[in-house]
């Protein structure tokens, strides 16, 4: 693999110091790749991150890339959320998805009532908190000062590592005329139970088990509504002023993640066309650089992958462009990130599974990183943000003057 090939800068934090600060960020993701790499099997083996990995990405800060400065964080742009699993990605996308991903529980965070901050964020601002968000999952109910809540949740990704959950469930009402609600539960670990589920084809170091919740009490300062996170002033603006916590959180959901593919993708590319600089035919000993259909699988894996970094990127950076400008995107806007979203990372998936196949019987061996690297891609192209009918087919809908079918935008 090549000794992590960056992503194409381009930051526009407006300022030097937040300039250097994003390079800086950039540098330290890239001084952990040969030890992820090493470690790469063992994670698959302990399907979660190991402990000294973990605490790699606590000195570096990369957990905290998004966390609000006033705590100690970075407080970077939402583009890093890319730049940094890309990176990661190129060495192991177990660790690149578990680091995107409870990095972007501190972005959100910052949204939620500062009183909810202050208790999480108070008691330790390093603290991880897990989530999953399958709104139909869990049930709950208004009671007095807050919510009653129940359920079971799956794929809650390093969720043994993690003190806090974010859950998302539907209150239900006795009214028929309130409608249905959606919002997110924050938890503390005493009040849900790890179902140890986690037995899978990949992104196996991820430990993405399931949690219960039996009947919990949750305060109404712990809790966030979806429609005060569709973009503009939330609950957390009095306190964390910048853009980036005005950003529309569920059509921006897809670039959570979609660096992992990016990375992961980029990884197989540079893998393969390693082995093709060096490899020799057993058919007739010819150099397999020298076959035009090795150069027309590079150029056309390379294309792709390319082409899906721009998109997501871009969508990113279109984003907080529009935050500072206190400018909500409209619908089209909205359907046209989560379209996207779901486009790169199937031109990734798609750039994996072409190297794969041209690869041979090479890629078979359980030794070598080719395997792991399709099965990751399939893993990741699995979460539903990723599956291009649910969101082409919502983009279509509104592209037509339909309404959203997504009640989370």
């Amino acid at each position: 693999m090549a000794p992590g090939r960056e992503p194409s800068m381009g930051q526009p934090v407006g300022t030097d110091s937040g300039e250097r600060a994003y390079a800086t960020m950039i540098a330290r993701a890239k001084s952990l790749l040969p030890q992820l790499q090493e470690r790469a099997a063992r994670t698959e083996e302990l399907r979660h991150l190991p402990a000294e990995t973990e605490r790699d990405l606590h000195d570096c800060g990369l957990f905290r890339m998004l966390q609000p400065k006033r705590i100690g964080g970075a407080e970077l742009d939402y583009v890093a959320l890319i730049d940094c699993a890309d990176l990661l990605g190129q060495a192991d996308a177990s660790v690149a998805w578990n680091l995107a991903n409870l990095a972007s529980h501190h972005w959100m965070l910052g949204m939620f009532e500062p009183t909810a901050q202050d208790q999480v964020w108070g008691a330790d601002p390093d603290v991880l908190i897990a989530s999953s968000f399958i709104f139909p999952a869990g049930r709950a109910r208004k009671v007095e000062g807050g919510y009653q809540l129940r359920g079971s949740w799956p794929f809650s990704s390093g969720v043994a590592s993690c003190a806090w959950n974010m859950l998302a469930s539907v209150v239900s009402s006795d009214d028929e005329a309130d409608g249905i609600e959606y919002r997110i539960f924050l938890l503390p670990k005493a009040d849900y139970s790890i179902l140890d589920t986690w037995n899978v084809a990949g992104l196996r170091g991820t430990g993405s088990s399931d949690v219960e919740v039996r009947d919990a009490f949750v305060a109404d300062h712990m809790t966030v509504a979806v429609g005060d996170l569709a973009g503009g002033p939330t609950p957390g603006s009095k306190v964390n002023p910048n853009p980036l916590y005005a950003l529309p959180v569920f059509s921006l959901f897809p670039y959570v993640l979609s660096g992992v593919a990016l990375g992961n993708a980029q990884a197989c590319l540079d893998d393969y066309a390693e082995v093709a600089r060096h490899r020799i035919s057993t058919y007739n000993r010819a150099k397999l650089s020298d076959f035009q259909s090795t150069q027309i699988k590079i150029a056309e894996a390379s294309a792709k992958i390319d082409a899906a970094r721009l998109v997501m990127r871009s969508a990113c950076i279109d984003a907080m462009e529009k935050a500072r400008r206190r400018y909500i995107p409209d619908m089209a806007t909205k359907t046209r990130y989560r379209r996207d979203g779901a486009f790169s990372v199937n031109m990734c998936t798609d750039a994996v599974s072409m190297l794969f196949a041209a690869s041979g019987a090479r890629g078979l061996f359980t030794t070598g990183v080719l395997q792991r690297q399709f099965r990751d891609a399939h893993a990741i192209n699995s979460h539903l943000a990723f599956n291009f009918d649910a969101a082409g087919t919502n983009y279509g809908r509104v592209a037509l003057g339909l309404p959203s079918e997504n009640l989370t935008l």
